[in-house]
């Protein structure tokens, strides 16, 4: 690897996780895209969907555990939501990211193109009132959100991802959960969903660990940052901008497919 390549993927890295430690999301969603058409883009090669999906998955180990350091006081993470959804979607993760092994380059896109399209129509759907609840007094469907999370951990696992851009929506409009505390418990939740893919990204032999590395100092130092913009941003507008940038992204990756 180069060194313009590897400033390339820094860069792409940086871009990525401060705008995924502001939207609560592990930020594949965001560098899978770039990761797959940004270097051919610039006259480098292109990295293959097994290796952006390896990549991603390490990187997003990495990015979620700034972001949850940086929303660790006040209150915004809800404990037990965390450990349902995050036990159910690291068993889903695991066996998505071990099986996508298996998959064709076109497949892997596919089920990143399907997971984006329905993160986008379900981030459209109107949420009301959510943001004026009493942190102390939430409450969920404990079993829903188990069953939503691990079918989310396994076509997440598939794309390198750790499933938050889904989640992200499924907490809002299904769980109803608001908006800050979702934001902060997703990344904990895709902290604990990264460690599945990782390990069947790793363990079948998917990863570039230099690109890998490169992302993962890149997202140290990115993730925090937009944390700390997003603890301080308008809740719809964070609603807004996830909403747009998902639409954006289900829109390209299916214009390829077809």
């Amino acid at each position: 690897m180069d060194i313009g390549l590897m400033i390339t993927v820094f860069l792409i890295g940086f871009a990525g996780s401060y705008i995924s430690g502001m939207l609560g999301i592990g930020g594949s969603i965001i560098k899978y895209p770039m990761l797959l058409y940004i270097p051919s883009l610039v006259g480098f090669t292109a990295f293959t969907a097994h290796e952006v999906s390896g990549i991603s998955a390490v990187q997003v180990f990495f990015a979620t555990i700034g972001g949850v350091w940086a929303y660790r006081k006040g209150n915004y993470l809800h404990k037990e939501l965390i450990v349902y959804m995050g036990v159910a979607v690291l068993i889903g993760s695991f066996i998505g990211g071990f099986g996508s092994r298996y998959m064709p380059e076109d497949g892997i896109n596919f089920v990143y193109g399907i997971l984006a399209l329905i993160a986008a129509i379900m981030m459209f759907i109107p949420k009301k009132g959510l943001d004026d609840q009493d942190f102390s007094q939430i409450t969920f469907n404990k079993p829903l959100a188990a069953g939503l999370a691990l079918v989310v951990g396994v076509g997440a696992g598939i794309v390198g991802a750790a499933g938050a851009f889904l989640l992200v929506p499924i907490m809002l409009t299904v769980l109803k959960i608001p908006t800050k505390m979702t934001i902060a418990s997703s990344l904990a939740i895709t902290l604990i969903s990264s460690i599945g893919a990782t390990i069947g990204k790793v363990t079948t032999g998917q990863v570039d660990y230099l690109a890998a590395g490169i992302m993962i100092v890149a997202s140290l130092l990115a993730a925090p940052l937009g944390a700390k913009t997003g603890k301080n941003m308008n809740t719809k507008l964070l609603q807004g901008m996830l909403a747009f940038l998902i639409l954006g992204t289900a829109i390209k990756i299916w214009l390829d497919i077809l």
